[in-house]
Formats: C-alpha cells, sequence, structure tokens
C-alpha cells in the first residue's frame, strides 16, 4: 500500500500548531529571553549606556538582604496559600456535594471572589482589617480592648495578606474539588458500604484516592499563583509595615525595576524567580503525578 506524501501531512501540522507556536514564542518565550540579556547587564534607560557585566547581578543577588528576606516571604505566603485554601476547599466542597437549590447557590456564592479583581478584593480587605474597620470593631464589642493591628503590626501583617489570597482562591479549589467528587462512580461508594465501610472509611479508601488529580491541579495553580503574589502586597501593604515586611520576591521585582530603574538588576531577580517557580512546579507535579497512576 501506498504511503501517503509526507508534505502535506507537515502543512497539515503547520497550519494549526504555527499559530499556537508563534504566540507562545512571541508573549512567553521572546519576554524571558530578554529578561535573561538584560539580567547580565548593568541596564538603566535613565543612564545609559548599558555594559555586559555576566553574572555579576545573580553573584549581588544572593548577598542581597532584601532579596533574601523577600525569598523568605514568598516561602511563608505560599506555603500558606498552598495548604489553606486545598483543606477548607475540600471540606466545603464536600458539604456542597448535595442537590437542590440551596446548594448551587452557595456554589455560586463560594466562587464569586474567584471572578472578583484581585485589586478590588484588596481594597475590600484592607477597609476590613482597617484599626477601625469591622473586624476590630467587632472584637471591641466583644470586650477587646486593644484589638491587633492586622495590616501595622510587622508581626502579623504577612498572615493578613496570606488570608486575603487565601479567601479569593478558596472558590477555585470548592469547584474543582466539587468537579472530581461528582466524577466518583456511585458504585463504589455503594460496594464500600455494603462492604461495611463507614463515612469516613468509604472518604479515605475511595474518594480521597479518587481526587487526586483535583489535588494536582489546585496544588500547582496555588503554588504558581502564590509565587508571584504582587497586587494584594502592593495595594494592602507596599511591602510594610517597616522594611520589607510582606515584599514578595514579584514585589521586589517591579520595584528595582519600574520605581529605581534598575532593570539589569529586577531581570535578575525574575529570572532567578522564574527557576525556583519552575523547579518547585516540577518536583510537586511529579510527585502528585506518581500519585495519580499509583490509582
Amino acid at each position: 500500500m501506498a504511503r501517503k506524501p509526507i508534505l502535506p501531512r507537515v502543512w497539515h501540522f503547520v497550519s494549526f500548531g504555527a499559530p499556537g507556536v508563534v504566540v507562545y514564542l512571541c508573549f512567553v518565550m521572546a519576554p524571558i529571553l530578554i529578561s535573561f540579556g538584560y539580567s547580565l547587564t548593568n541596564h538603566n534607560p535613565f543612564n545609559p549606556p548599558s555594559e555586559y557585566i555576566g553574572f555579576e547581578n545573580y553573584r549581588l543577588l544572593f548577598q542581597d538582604e532584601q532579596f533574601l528576606a523577600a525569598l523568605r516571604v514568598t516561602t511563608i505566603l505560599t506555603v500558606i496559600v498552598v495548604l489553606v485554601p486545598n483543606l477548607l476547599g475540600l471540606g466545603v466542597a464536600l458539604l456542597l456535594d448535595r442537590k437542590g437549590w440551596l446548594y448551587n447557590a452557595l456554589r455560586s456564592v463560594f466562587f464569586t471572589p474567584v471572578i472578583l479583581s484581585s485589586v478590588v478584593v484588596s481594597i475590600i480587605w484592607t477597609k476590613l482589617f482597617d484599626d477601625r474597620g469591622p473586624i476590630n470593631n467587632a472584637l471591641r464589642a466583644l470586650g477587646v480592648e486593644h484589638p491587633p493591628g492586622w495590616l501595622s503590626d510587622p508581626d502579623l501583617a504577612l498572615y493578613s495578606v496570606a488570608s486575603i489570597v487565601c479567601w479569593q482562591m478558596l472558590g477555585f479549589c470548592v469547584v474543582v474539588y466539587l468537579a472530581g467528587l461528582q466524577g466518583v462512580p456511585v458504585e463504589l461508594l455503594e460496594a464500600a458500604e455494603i462492604d461495611g465501610a463507614g463515612p469516613v472509611r468509604r472518604f479515605r479508601a475511595v474518594t480521597w484516592p479518587l481526587l487526586a488529580p483535583s489535588l494536582t491541579i489546585n496544588t500547582v495553580v496555588l503554588l504558581i499563583s502564590a509565587f508571584k503574589t504582587y497586587d494584594y502586597v502592593k495595594v494592602v501593604t507596599n511591602g510594610g509595615p517597616g522594611s520589607g515586611t510582606t515584599a514578595t520576591i514579584a514585589f521586589n521585582v517591579l520595584a528595582t525595576g519600574l520605581d529605581a530603574n534598575h532593570v539589569g538588576y529586577a531581570s535578575a531577580m525574575a529570572v532567578v524567580m522564574l527557576l525556583i517557580v519552575a523547579t518547585v512546579t516540577t518536583i510537586v507535579l511529579r510527585f502528585l503525578r506518581r500519585r495519580e497512576v499509583d490509582l
């Protein structure tokens, strides 16, 4: 039997794949390569000309206390944002995995924050966390004479910002877990119940293993979203209170590149952040995918 000509098949692939490849190269790979190029220079748009300095920016970066503090802040924020919405989202999804108009309405309520702008959410929570805001006024009404300074106390500000991110991402986790719960075969649950398994045992032996893909999606999305957090910090605390208490790596990248105009140094930060995110995401994804394969 004669083989089909290869040229039409190549053209078929190119005609469908080329647009996506071009978009990816222009809007993903090109900015990454340009940033890496800038990171090897002392580029400052208001102090030309730029000079090639090799990896000097990277050497200085890991001696920079401000960057190391931002790395610590980003790590703490990421751990909180990955764990809390995952745990609460699973619990809420289990409660809402029922039929009825009330549960449908509650699903919409939980998902509403996800579609709001992060800037809008930040402004709302800034008012709520204000010293004279509803939260502290409620605490005073309950007898607390000196309510905490949620955004002014250096020991609390980072956790306040993390709680805002968790609140907005909770609805996303709920929807993903609900989709996973509705994909669990009823026959397996009924068989486990016939075998004498109680609700907890059924969840642990049947439901939880089948939620592995949902866990993977939520964890990876939360991980990437948390590590590049900028807008919440900019609107709520502007990196404070004090010096860099809530400043993330993404916040420092933009502050260094746009405010201080040290584009080369900021590009080095961005490249390091990209490498960290890519490495951690790859490790987590492989670990979670292995769990899916072992089902």
